[in-house]
Order: C-alpha cells, then structure tokens, then sequence
C-alpha cells in the first residue's frame, strides 16, 4: 500500500524534498561507476519518499509558515531513506523479486550478491549521514537497522508456521515497517531541537502509524484485486507469511479447513481456496479493528502538538491512512 507523503500538504516545502533527492543521488555514488550505477537504480527509480518525508515534516513542527528545512534535517532525511532503500536490495534478494518500483529489481539485473552488497553500501552511507549529525541520531540509526533485522528474521523464523501467534507478528511488523517510521519522525524533532516531550509524541505517531500501515497492507493482499494491489493477491500466503488476517483466521472456526491447506508452499488454486476461507472468516474484520485503533492512536499524538507546518502534513498522512482502512474495510 503506498501513501501519500505528508509533505504534500505542505506544497512549500517541495523544495526540501529536491534537496533530500539530490543528497541521495550524492550518497549513492562510489569512486566506482559500475558501483555508482547500482547504487543508483532504485534512487532514480522514484518512490513515494514517505519516511523523509516523515523526518521532514516533524522537524517542520517548529518551522515557520514559508521557511525551508536546516541542512541537519535534510541529512536526517536522507538517511533514514538510503536505510530503507538499502533494506529493499536486501529483501528483494530474500523474495527473489524480479521487479520493484515499476523496474527491473537490482538482483534480477546485477544478481543477488552484487544487489547485497550494493544495499550494504547505502547502509554505510545512511551511517555516515547518521554520525555527522551526532551521537544520539547515530545510535538511533543503528538501533533502527538492528530492529529492521530482527522484524526479518522473525518473520522468517516462522514461515509457513501455522502457529504462529499474533505477538509474534506484532513483534515482527514493529521492527520491520514501525522501527523505521519512527525512527524518522524521531530523527527530524532531535535535529529541530524539540523537547522531550514532543519528541516522544512524534516517534509514538511514526511507530503507530507504521503499525497501522503494515496491517493494511496485509489486509489488501487478501482482499483486493490484482488490478488493484499492482501485484498478484495473496503473495504472502504463497510465500508461506502468514499475516494477521490468516492468523485470525486459523483460530477462528474456519481454522480446522485453513491449517489443511497452509503449511507448506502452495500453488495458485489452494492459495485462492485460502483466500476464500480467509475471508470469510472473522480476520479481516478484526485486523481491521487492529489498524484502525493503531491509526487513531497515532493522531492522538499528533493532538499533543501545536499547530505547525509539520503537524498538518503528517495529519494528512494519517487522514489517508484512515480512508485506506475504511476501504479495506469495505
């Protein structure tokens, strides 16, 4: 599920975001040009820019109306997306992906051990972006990346494991999406300088809205249309993910027929029978109960903060993320 960036609320700091690209064109460079070139692929290959996004606009709490963001933030905000750029190298090298962002994915084109070490690179670079803006936004960082692993690792602890638990999803989803939300909207209040307490009410806003986010877009694997998804439907049962839906679904009264199917890689007929039962059971309804308390506790903590540039870009972040629950809903 793509979201808006919430910076297009706030069409005055689009110039920002032309400073964040040119800092990660920069970044992605090498001495050497054949490095330079797959560094550089999925950088020029666009995105929605969410999580800069993020880190810009809560910097921009305390920006005045009309002001541009500090050299700082822009940093803050490019690293936050060479972690995340660098985490698509490796994942697609995990879900041996052929294509990513409308392009041929970098370990279709280069192969998966120059696609690794490529994403190792930008998440060098998002290190030293990290560093030259202090101590504590690099420690942050590394955290980040660390809980970015653990979120993968869990979830690929227990592929194809119909037992999985939905604490164990959670867990999952909070470091693999939420951690880095959160980081982001973290990394722009240190650098702006917010207190305390603003400070935590961001990174509880950037947490929870990741943890919303990643719930629905679970949910659209199993609801919506290929044409709508962009991609085949039930990907994640066929990579033997089972998300909070199925979950649901396998404790439910559905779940004596489910667990017969799941268990084990599946072809294209038993996924859609899984499909069926998945939602016909209780999984989608209450996964959308799940996201949408998430989503509501996100702009709870938006209601901490004073009006600012920032806080109504990143409302209307939330405000599409609440219209895409109640269409996942429908």
């Amino acid at each position: 599920m793509a979201g808006p960036n919430p910076l297009d609320a706030v069409p005055f700091m689009a110039a920002d975001l032309d400073r964040v690209e040119d800092l990660l064109t920069l970044s992605a460079a090498s001495a050497d040009p054949y490095l330079t070139e797959i560094c550089s692929h999925l950088v020029t290959a666009g995105g929605k820019r969410v999580r800069p996004g993020f880190c810009l606009a809560s910097a921009a709490v305390r920006l005045a109306e009309g002001g541009s963001s500090l050299e700082s933030t822009i940093a803050g905000a490019a690293a936050v997306e060479l972690v995340h750029l660098g985490s698509l190298y490796h994942d697609d090298v995990m879900d041996e992906a052929v294509v990513r962002r409308q392009v041929e994915s970098v370990n279709a084109r280069w192969g998966n051990i120059r696609a690794i070490l490529a994403g190792d690179f930008l998440l060098a670079r998002a290190s030293e972006l990290a560093a030259s803006l202090g101590v504590e936004v690099a420690a942050l960082l590394a955290a980040t990346i660390g809980r970015l692993c653990e979120g993968q690792v869990l979830e690929l602890k227990h592929s194809f494991d119909v037992e999985r638990t939905e604490q164990q999803y959670l867990a999952a989803i909070d470091g693999k999406t939420a951690s880095l939300l959160g980081a982001s909207c973290r990394i722009g209040a240190i650098v702006a300088g917010l207190d305390a307490e603003q400070t935590d009410a961001l990174t509880a806003f950037g947490k929870e809205y990741g943890m919303a986010f990643q719930i629905v877009d679970d949910v659209l694997d199993i609801v919506s249309t290929e044409a709508d998804l962009g991609k085949p439907v039930g990907h994640d049962l066929e990579e033997g993910v089972y998300t909070l839906p199925v979950i649901i679904a396998l404790n439910s009264g559905h779940g004596e027929d489910l667990r017969a199917l799941l268990g084990a890689p599946i072809d294209t007929a038993t996924r859609d029978k899984a499909l069926d039962i998945v939602i016909d059971s209780a999984g989608v309804t209450r996964s959308i109960e799940r996201a949408r308390s998430r989503a509501e506790v996100a702009v709870a903590a938006l209601n901490t903060l004073p009006d600012s540039p920032g806080v109504r870009g990143l409302r209307a972040a939330a405000d599409y993320l609440l219209a895409q629950v109640e269409l996942a809903a429908a």
